[in-house]
């Protein structure tokens, strides 16, 4: 069974990490001589976290209504069983 966290939490907690690494990155990429501006990548990276944090949000969505179908073709599976006795 999944767990039964609320959705901002399960995105928030993936976006703290990913932003940890992100940010990481971003100096990293900057410190090499990278020409882009760290203003546009810090920019390009706040848009990447929100749309992964959305796309979470809308996987956690999609497994939840998943193992409702699942869940209600085993009750429907049972009733079947029980009308074919």
């Amino acid at each position: 069974s999944t767990p039964n966290a609320p959705e901002d939490d399960v995105a928030n907690r993936y976006s703290r990490t990913d932003r940890t690494a992100y940010s990481r990155y971003s100096r990293d990429a900057n410190s090499s001589g990278n020409s882009v501006p760290s203003n546009a990548l810090e920019k390009r990276i706040e848009e990447l976290e929100r749309e992964l944090a959305k796309e979470r949000q809308e996987n956690v969505r999609l497994m939840k209504i998943t193992q409702d179908k699942e869940e209600l073709i085993g009750k429907l599976k049972e009733e079947i069983d029980l009308l074919n006795r």
